[in-house]
Formats: C-alpha cells, sequence, structure tokens
C-alpha cells in the first residue's frame, strides 16, 4: 500500500521539524543566533491518467486525469536574518549592529569568517578578538595604558591616554554585507562562511548605505520568539501524530486484507 511509505515520509518531515525547532529553543539565549524554518515539497507524483491526455478520437481530453503523490521531502532549511533585539551589557568591548552587516574574522587557518555576535574581547597584546580568541579584522589593537575606549557608530575606535587631552584613533570597524545572507554557511560558535549561493562579500564602514550601525555597549540578542516555536512544535507534534495514525490504519487494512485472504 502507497499509504504505509507515504506516512513514513510524513513522520520522517516532521521529525526534521521537530530537530530544527528544538535547536531554535535550544538557543533562544544564543548571542545573535538567527532562527532557522525547515521548507517542505511533494515528491513525485504517478500520473495514472494525465491532464489533457485525448480520451476518443473525436478529441475529448481527460479534464483533470488521476495523480497520485507519493509523500513530502525536505525541501531545505532557510535561516530567517531579521534583527535582534539590541540588549545593554555595559561592556566596552561589546558591540552590536543594528542593521545590515556582518563582523569579519580570520580564523586560525587565515580564512574569514563572519559574524553578528559581537561579545569581543582583549588578547594578551591589546587585540581585539572573539571569545575564541579569533582576530577582528580590520586589526584593532588597544594601546596598554588607555583609560576608556571609544566606538563610534560608523565604526571608528578611539582611546584616551592618561596624560594626554586629545582622544586617539587606533582603528577603523568594517562590516561585510552579502546578496543572499542565507546562503551562509553556518559553522557554529556564531560563525559564517562564505559560499557560492551567498555570493561575495561587500565591505564598507558602518552607516554608509546598506549598512548597519554599530552600538557600543550592547549585543544583539537571539531573534527566536519562544511562543512562536512552541507554537510551531505543538503543529508538529500533531501532524506527527497523524502520519503515526494513517500508519497504523493502513496495517489494520493490510490486515484484514490478509485475514480475508
Amino acid at each position: 500500500m502507497r499509504s504505509l511509505s507515504i506516512a513514513s515520509t510524513g513522520m520522517l518531515a516532521q521529525q526534521t521539524n521537530v530537530d530544527v525547532i528544538s535547536n531554535n529553543i535550544a538557543n533562544m539565549n544564543t548571542t545573535a543566533f538567527k532562527r532557522q524554518r525547515a521548507e517542505f515539497q511533494d515528491l513525485l507524483y504517478q500520473q495514472v491518467a494525465r491532464p489533457g491526455a485525448n480520451t476518443s478520437d473525436s478529441g475529448t481530453k481527460v479534464p483533470t486525469g488521476i495523480q497520485l503523490g507519493a509523500g513530502v521531502k525536505t525541501g531545505g532549511i532557510y535561516r530567517i536574518t531579521e534583527q535582534g533585539a539590541l540588549t545593554n551589557t555595559g561592556n566596552t568591548y561589546d558591540l552590536a549592529i543594528d542593521g545590515q552587516g556582518y563582523f569579519q574574522v580570520q580564523l586560525p587557518s587565515g580564512d574569514l569568517a563572519y559574524t553578528r555576535a559581537g561579545s569581543f574581547q582583549l588578547s594578551d597584546q591589546g587585540e581585539l578578538v572573539t571569545t575564541d580568541g579569533y582576530l577582528v579584522q580590520p586589526n584593532i589593537t588597544i594601546p596598554q595604558g588607555a583609560t576608556s575606549v571609544t566606538v563610534s557608530k560608523t565604526g571608528e575606535v578611539q582611546v584616551k591616554i592618561d596624560g594626554q587631552t586629545d582622544l586617539q584613533t587606533v582603528g577603523q570597524l568594517e562590516l561585510a554585507t552579502f546578496v543572499n545572507e542565507a546562503g551562509l554557511e553556518a559553522v557554529g560558535s556564531n560563525l559564517y562562511l562564505e559560499t557560492s549561493a551567498s555570493g561575495q562579500p561587500t565591505v564598507s564602514t558602518p552607516t554608509e548605505p546598506g549598512f548597519g550601525s554599530l552600538s557600543q555597549g550592547f549585543v544583539e540578542a537571539s531573534n527566536v520568539n519562544p511562543v512562536s516555536e512552541i507554537t510551531s512544535l505543538i503543529t508538529a507534534q500533531r501532524a506527527y501524530e497523524m502520519n503515526s495514525r494513517v500508519l497504523k490504519t493502513a496495517d489494520e487494512m493490510l490486515q484484514t486484507s490478509t485475514q480475508a485472504g
């Protein structure tokens, strides 16, 4: 019976759906996390009677035909890049992007990764780094003896040196944008990699047209909506139960036909 395999594809699809939802819920408090959604597609159809086929020599045609579906499959899992709320931390080296853009991070391999998690710290050399110690690009070094650090909305980093009146500029932060943000490859640790689907990055200073601004002392919160996720979880659970019921019904029908034989 087709219904056995059809119901099994439905159960597998909802299992994937629950996996995605559970990952969203698990990352409710992950800095700058972007929630994901599973997208499903129907499988190929068996054409028992194709629509439009001739039914006589006089030109009559089948109006609708008979097309039997084979179930469902996961078409993709896409990332929703909606802006998360900005949370005030008061930490000097916490930076949030208000708008579009990603910070550039140099990996130990020398490749560039991209992140919106601006929970930065200083290395033993005074360099601005991520929580994993990866260098933020362009490289920013805070000189020893700096009494305060100011990061403007445009990404200009200035420090106050004890004994000096004027602020000293030590670097300029830049942001990268992509034509297709959803095409970035997530590799964990709040990092993304460029892919052929995302396109090449466009780099510029914050507040330029198409780029967000920076907010010092803030971090971007996850854009996961707990109420929405729980609602989706309940819906997925019900869909799984209904497919399970179809599987049980098909089994009972097979059992009846076997006993009758």
